[in-house]
């Protein structure tokens, strides 16, 4: 099984994330949809392993940053183990966060359109 291509958790949760023509995009509405790329988002954190066994602490938490979207994020199932799925917390510039499973496809248009 692939990835959801989803917001797994946060702001917009259970909405599609969509990738097209090279661009990625959360689909919010039958055509408004929300572009994941450097005018809408201020950071982003791609989540492994890793970051799941620091976040698991306190101190960990702060280490990693207001990005996530703390310990519920850490909650909503981070152990993406799926083959090609990547995590991706984002922050947006108008202060929503959001938690996203996406495929290699679009993992790669995010992080192009973030330089």
């Amino acid at each position: 099984m692939g990835a959801k291509n989803a917001v797994v958790n946060g702001d917009y949760k259970g909405k599609l994330v969509g990738q097209g023509g090279g661009k990625a995009f959360i689909s919010v509405g039958l055509i408004k949809s929300i572009k994941l790329d450097a005018t809408t988002i201020e950071a982003y954190e791609v989540m492994d392993e890793q970051h799941q066994k620091s976040a698991s602490s306190a101190v960990g938490r702060a280490a990693v940053g207001s990005l996530l979207l703390g310990p519920v994020g850490l909650l909503a199932g981070v152990s993406a183990k799926t083959k090609g799925a990547y995590m991706v917390a984002v922050q947006f510039k108008d202060g929503k966060r959001s938690l996203m499973e996406v495929d290699e496809k679009i993992y790669k248009a995010i992080m192009s359109a973030m330089f």
